[in-house]
């Protein structure tokens, strides 16, 4: 694809789509502020021929969480991260040194989609049957793009869905068959090293509180915890 051409189906696909998020300085890959692109290659020449994108998330900070939040992934210093939700899969990618990092999510491989706001950063988070992606989103994208993006892809997952084969480092821990949470278990073997709360991040705060809440596809919103254990807000 030209980028004559590249440029044109970006233009007609931001008009197509539901929401603002989708614009044509992304898809095509002319943002002002990455003046090399934000990836090596923009995201319109990642989509197949007939394939829509409803909304995008960017982060210039962060990348994808493979498994756990803190497994996360990161841009290199002049590139930053898109995550393309489209009528068929959520496509991450992340610009590296030299190359994008692709991650591909379908649709009917989704067990559940939801959201998580914070002080300094958001979360858009999949889950498959043994997986889970958390696609980083800058602090300021609002709470109504999330919530959508979540029910968007909520409203295309399967009764059966099929599990990404791919090893992609994104399996989730498990005990007796059922996932757990490295961030509500920290004496689990193999943690990796506590978020540094940096500018970017939704790490926990300085009393140690979470800093983020998570919310399903229909908005409602979970539990606070505080080092592990549930916080009751009425207190």
């Amino acid at each position: 694809m030209t980028e004559g051409s590249a440029l044109d189906r970006a233009m007609t696909l931001a008009e197509m789509a539901p929401h603002a998020s989708v614009t044509v300085g992304v898809l095509a890959g002319r943002e002002e502020a990455f003046p090399e692109g934000r990836l090596h290659r923009p995201p319109v020449t990642r989509l197949d021929g007939t394939e829509a994108p409803a909304y995008v998330l960017t982060n210039a900070k962060r990348g994808i969480g493979l498994g756990t939040k803190r497994n996360t992934t990161a841009p290199a210093s002049d590139r930053g991260t898109a995550v393309v939700v489209t009528d068929r899969r959520t496509l991450c990618l992340v610009g590296g040194d030299e190359d994008d990092s692709v991650i591909e999510v379908p649709h009917d491989s989704v067990v559940a989609a939801s959201y998580h706001t914070g002080l300094l950063a958001n979360r858009f988070v999949l889950r498959t049957p043994r997986k889970q992606y958390h696609c980083w989103a800058k602090r300021s994208t609002s709470e109504s793009l999330l919530s959508a993006a979540a029910e968007y892809v909520e409203e295309r997952t399967s009764e059966t869905p099929d599990e990404i084969e791919v090893d992609d480092g994104a399996n989730q821990l498990t005990y007796r068959g059922q996932p757990i949470s490295r961030e509500a278990h920290p004496g689990v073997p193999d943690e990796p090293p506590a978020d540094s709360g940096s500018a970017d991040g939704d790490g926990p705060d300085e009393a140690g509180v979470e800093s983020d809440t998570a919310h399903g596809a229909d908005g409602s919103d979970s539990e606070i915890q505080y080092r592990g254990k549930p916080v009751d807000r009425s207190e």
